[in-house]
């Protein structure tokens, strides 16, 4: 028995290596980077490596410890962070700023693998970081095991150079129809930055709840962060977990860009403060899912007095340089009171130091500069924005909308833009789908998911992977370098990895898993 279990780990390991050891070309890298060329032999990780920083910088060096925690639990290895440019160390990692390469930008990386060592260089800690994440992949699934895995821990060498097509690459999360906690939300972003999303969009309010702690206005909570759709406890973001979620997503290269949702899709504000009411009458939780119902008294200025004070504390807390104020939606507001509506919007958001995003209603207003559009329903309504100058933010709903079910099979979702199955995710041009949007007019791609009939992390998942993975890659690879075809083959190796991570993918049967 005992030289069984000696074969048997033996073949284990032996297994791993033949499969970590392809030809670097090989590798099943999502999102698909720029160059790829092989090298000879492999590297090695092992107990004696270490992460060496050549030159100090606090940015790099929590990047150093977000690499460190994350292979730590599946080799066992302790990996220490150190001050070092000495490159005749064995068998470690350097994580260099170099800005050399004027071609990598912001976000690019070169990495660097050889039989000794392996470096990471980039202009910015946002580029080093994404290397990162490509290394982690370069690893077997079983690096990202939350337990002492049995690997050689071998890649092989050559040198990948990666920069983005886009810079935003962008999810969101509806938080306002169902409430999800602190864990969930870091849970959601930690996935998503795998594959090199860098915009994380919270959508905190809407009809059915309100859900991050406002000071000045305490109602919003007390009373508005009650309700969700189909009743039931639901919950809000103290301030401080707000912070949490901001500051956990920039570790990960992500900015978070706050969402509320003016001046339709408002009820649970009309019911936190009846003064937000034309007839001064609070109205009642809403738990149901129609919308277009509500809307501010955009005609009174204490309107606007509440939302300068809402924005301000929200903007306060975060550092990015957005601000999405809704804007869709709106059915029952007059068009002559949205338009000056989301006019003043603009300039509130301006006056706080952040630039306006909007669903692509907000074309209707007068759009100021560094104003943009996020197509999501009207494609006239995206045309016009970059008619009035505006660059958009492609999330089409028959395309880009998580919550869209896969077919008619899928137990919960929607199917109001139509079935999103993973080709149709995937196999989309964002500057060729609607005419009079080019290239130049797009800031990027996003992948909302909205909750009306989704309530838990696990169905969180189930719509979004792994449909996220492929959108992930519409905005880092340029359209004339991806197709299906290759795409799907890659996407199955994927499979193993997210099994490891227990992330409760849709297991698509277009698909060879």
């Amino acid at each position: 028995m005992r030289i069984l279990l000696l074969l048997m780990i033996l073949m284990s390991i032996s297994t791993s290596y033949a499969n970590t050891v392809d030809k670097l070309a090989e590798m099943p890298i999502i999102p698909k980077p720029f160059s790829v060329v092989s090298g000879n032999g492999s590297f090695k990780l092992s107990d004696k490596s270490e992460i060496c920083l050549p030159t100090y910088n606090i940015e790099v060096s929590k990047i150093g410890a977000f690499l460190r925690e994350k292979l730590r639990p599946a080799t066992g290895f302790m990996l220490p962070i150190v001050e070092s440019a000495d490159k005749n160390g064995k068998n470690n990692i350097y994580l260099v700023l170099s800005h050399t390469n004027s071609v990598l930008g912001d976000e690019g990386y070169q990495l660097t693998i050889g039989p000794s060592r392996i470096e990471i260089s980039a202009n910015k800690p946002a580029g080093l970081f994404n290397g990162v994440q490509t290394l982690r992949q370069l690893f077997s699934a079983k690096i990202e095991a939350s337990t002492h895995q049995v690997d050689s821990w071998v890649i092989p060498a050559g040198v990948i150079r990666d920069f983005p097509e886009y810079s935003y690459r962008g999810f969101m999360l509806d938080v306002a129809r169902h409430f999800f906690s602190v864990s969930d939300v870091k849970h959601y972003i930690d996935l998503a930055s795998m594959y090199k999303l860098n915009v994380f969009h919270i959508h905190l309010s809407d009809d059915q709840g309100w859900r991050i702690e406002i000071k000045k206005w305490p109602e919003l909570t007390a009373t508005g962060g009650k309700s969700q759709v189909g009743g039931g406890s639901a919950g809000f973001y103290t301030q401080e977990q707000y912070r949490d979620i901001v500051s956990y997503a920039a570790i990960r290269n992500i900015t978070v860009i706050p969402e509320i949702d003016l001046p339709g899709h408002t009820n649970a504000m009309l019911a936190s403060y009846a003064q937000l009411n034309c007839d001064n009458k609070a109205k009642k939780l809403y738990t149901g899912t129609e919308v277009g119902f509500s809307t501010l008294c955009t005609s009174k200025e204490s309107t606007y007095s509440f939302i300068e004070d809402v924005l301000k504390e929200i903007s306060a807390m975060t550092p990015g340089g957005y601000f999405h104020i809704g804007g869709d939606e709106s059915h029952v507001t007059k068009l002559e009171d949205y338009i000056p509506f989301v006019n003043r919007m603009q300039g509130i958001v301006a006056k706080l130091g952040k630039h306006v995003i909007g669903w692509d209603e907000i074309a209707l207003s007068d759009l100021k500069p560094n104003s943009f559009v996020q197509y999501w329903g009207k494609a006239e309504n995206a045309v016009l924005g970059v008619q009035k100058g505006a660059k958009v933010i492609m999330s089409p709903a028959m395309y880009a909308y998580l919550d869209m079910k896969y077919d008619s099979l899928t137990t919960f979702g929607l199917n109001w833009a139509g079935y999103l199955d993973v080709q149709k995710s995937y196999d989309w041009i964002p500057e060729s789908i609607v005419p009079g949007i080019k290239r130049e007019n797009i800031l990027g791609v996003e992948a909302p998911i909205w909750t009306e009939s989704i309530s838990t992390m696990k169905n969180i998942e189930y719509m979004a992977f792994p449909r996220i993975i492929g959108i992930a890659e519409v905005g880092w690879c340029s359209s004339s370098r991806r197709t299906w075809s290759e795409y799907k083959l890659r996407l199955a190796k994927q499979g193993d990895r997210l099994k490891v991570l227990g992330v409760n993918y849709y297991p698509s049967k277009q698909i060879a898993w």
